[in-house]
Formats: structure tokens, sequence, C-alpha cells
């Protein structure tokens, strides 16, 4: 179920949609981020964001050297690709325009990055030190979107060798966002670290810490940190009790969370399935 694998970050594409109105009316901007998050009709928001999407298209035909707009559209692309994309080729189309998106908006804020596709992962880590607190917002929307684009492509091993150049950018990320994280970050690195198995490099211990920090973050409010908890680890290492466990938790929990509702009631969703599904996994 790939629906749900960006939904933890279902308001990066809100605070796209902020981006293209906040210079004709912040408030508006602010209440469309708010009522998108707090709407519990998941169907209505997919048949709308795809209005945004063009409209950001067009924007940054007008402007491409605007890294603001590139940020904004790699997040949209990639938040729609992961969690509305309901066919492969889909969801492998919209995220390479998400990556692009995102390098190109990195490339304008930092200019080593421009070369990272080229780059050895030795010299890719060690253009990450000159990136300061004012590009997280730009090494961020570079980072989910590209994490976007290998989940979308986890089945080309390829594009999985990239895993360790993704963790290492997260990480930077981390290092110099400080108060300004978006907490999300957590549940991307349990993701990461959980996309290949143990014997394959995966470290689940690891997302663990990850998972429950993301949980922690939100006081529990963000139900689909739980989601993946219990689809990234759990269900990797056969634990059905603590699967079940998170699920259920999932299911009982009353979505009507501020800032949450959507991701919380499409997390559900998901969870109901994973549940119904487990005694043939397990």
């Amino acid at each position: 179920m790939k629906r749900v694998f960006f939904i933890a970050a279902l308001s990066l594409a809100t605070s796209a949609c902020s981006t293209l109105v906040s210079n004709a009316a912040t408030g508006f901007s602010d209440n469309l981020t708010a009522a998108v998050l707090n709407q519990d009709d998941p169907t209505l928001v997919r048949d709308g964001v795809p209005t945004l999407l063009l409209t950001l298209d067009s924007l940054i035909e007008g402007s491409p050297d605007s890294a603001k707009l590139l940020a904004a559209g790699a997040k949209l692309y990639a938040t729609y690709g992961a969690v509305f994309a309901t066919d492969s080729v889909r969801a492998s189309r919209l995220t390479t325009r998400a990556r692009r998106y995102g390098l190109a908006a990195m490339c304008e804020s930092y200019k080593p990055s421009c070369r990272w596709p080229s780059m050895t992962y030795d010299d890719f880590v060690a253009t990450l030190d000159g990136i300061r607190p004012k590009q997280a917002g730009y090494l961020y929307a570079y980072g989910f979107s590209s994490l976007a684009y290998l989940r979308a492509h986890s089945s080309d091993w390829n594009s999985l060798a990239e895993l360790p150049q993704i963790e290492a950018l997260l990480n930077r990320y981390l290092d110099i966002s400080g108060d300004d994280v978006d907490s999300s970050v957590y549940t991307f690195m349990g993701i990461l670290l959980t996309l290949r198995p143990p014997a394959l490099g995966g470290e689940p211990e690891r997302a663990r810490v990850f998972f429950e920090r993301a949980i922690a973050e939100s006081d529990g409010k963000d139900l689909s940190a739980k989601v993946e908890f219990a689809k990234g680890y759990a269900k990797l290492l056969y634990k059905r009790k603590l699967h079940d466990r998170l699920l259920q938790e999932v299911v009982s929990a009353d979505p009507y969370q501020d800032g949450y509702v959507l991701s919380n009631v499409m997390a559900q969703e998901e969870a109901r399935t994973l549940l119904s599904e487990a005694d043939e996994y397990f």
C-alpha cells in the first residue's frame, strides 16, 4: 500500500498551496492550509490538488529561477505522487518531476548541489557541510522529493543505491534546522532505514528510534507515524504483537486532531486494511 507512504508529510502539500497565495493574502494562505489539513474527505483533496499542480507548473515556467516556487513544486508533486497516485507508472512520473524541481531549488540556493547527480558518495557528503540554516527548507524539499522518488522506484536496485546519500542529506537537515525542524523528518528517517531488509543494509533498530521519536513529537496525534512504524518495522521483522497493537491504536483513536484530520483519516483506512491482511502475512 503506497498511498500512505507520505501521509505524515501531507501538510507539505498545503505548504505549497500557501506559497501560491502568500503574496496575495497571508490570511487566506493560512486558512487554506488549515482547511486542507482538517478536511476529512481525502477524495475531495485528491481531486482538487491537480489544479494546484498545473498552476505551480505555470508559475515555474514564468520564474524558473525561483527556489521558493521550485521547492513548493517539489513538495506538492512528491506528496501527490506518493499519497494519491494509484499506479506505479504515474507515481514514477510524478515523483520524477518532484525530484527534478527539488534539485533545481537546491541548485538555485546552493551552487555545489547542481553537480550532485554526478558526484560520488564521498564528494556528495563533502558538499553538505556548506549548507547553512537559511537553506534548510530547500534541503528538506530535495530530500523529501528524493525519498518519494526512491520509494516509487523501490524495485530498482540502482535507485536504492542512493539511500546512503539521502540519509546523509536528512541528517544534515537535522543538524542545521534547530527549533524549526519539521518533525515529519523522523518518520522519513524511519522509512529510509527500512526500505531494505537487514540483510541488504537496512537498519530497523535505528529506524525504531526514529519512528518512536516521530510519535512522541506529535504527542501521538499523528496516526500515520504509527502506521509507518507498523509497516516499516514491525511487519519487516515479523513482530505481530507490536504490528497489531500499533494499528489497533490507530483504528481506535479520535482522528479529529487539529492539523492532522486528513492524514489521520487516511491512516485509519490503511490501518484497517493492514489488519485485515495480517493473518495472511504473519
